[in-house]
């Protein structure tokens, strides 16, 4: 079974720009999407962005679309979310997902995020 490792988070201040990765070991990415969520204590957690690993279409949550990018490194079995001009409301801890069908089962442990202003 696929499992998930993510890496990249840290403080940034705001308006600055962090990559996050998301690395796929015990197996490859194939029919999956992949996706990024975020959670902050006491909120629920929130769709970020997905890429179809197939075909690489991909599909954002409105708050960050025009500063975030995700994308996908077959060589490499990772998908990357660029982040750009970050907000301190961007804070949280960010997690990927897979899934084939349904609902996203793989879960990572997440990575976390902290935006100073």
């Amino acid at each position: 079974q696929v499992q998930l490792v993510e890496s990249g988070g840290g403080l940034v201040q705001a308006g600055g720009s962090l990559r996050l990765s998301c690395a796929a070991s015990g197996g490859t990415f194939s029919s999956h999407e992949i996706g990024w969520f975020r959670q902050t204590p006491g909120k629920e957690r929130e769709f970020v962005a997905q890429i179809s690993w197939r075909g690489g279409i991909t599909f954002y949550t409105d708050s960050v679309k025009g500063r975030f990018t995700i994308s996908r490194d077959g060589a490499k079995n990772t998908v990357y979310l660029q982040m750009n001009s970050l907000k301190p409301e961007d804070t949280a801890r960010y997690y990927c997902a897979a899934r084939e069908y349904g609902t996203y089962d793989t879960w990572g442990r997440g990575t976390q995020v902290i935006v100073s202003s």
